[in-house]
């Protein structure tokens, strides 16, 4: 079993919303991937972003500029 990490996770209202955070980070060569939410977590769409917690003000600052909605932002273990 992989041991889980804390990880910072992003969730989003739409599936739109989350392949577009997902187009974005990989054309900005940001560091996370797409993950399933998290059973601690509900969320409208059922995908999130999984990214190292020491990334949240540069991933807030791509969703604010590119104008991505994003229902929450998490601290868990994944």
């Amino acid at each position: 079993m992989i041991p889980k990490q804390d990880r910072l996770v992003i969730t989003f209202y739409t599936t739109t919303d989350a392949m577009a955070m997902e187009h974005l980070c990989r054309e900005q060569k940001a560091d996370g991937r797409m993950i399933p939410v998290p059973r601690s977590i509900s969320a409208g769409c059922g995908l999130a972003w999984s990214a190292p917690p020491e990334s949240e003000k540069a991933l807030r600052a791509l969703l604010d500029a590119e104008h991505i909605r994003f229902q929450g932002v998490y601290r868990c273990l994944v």
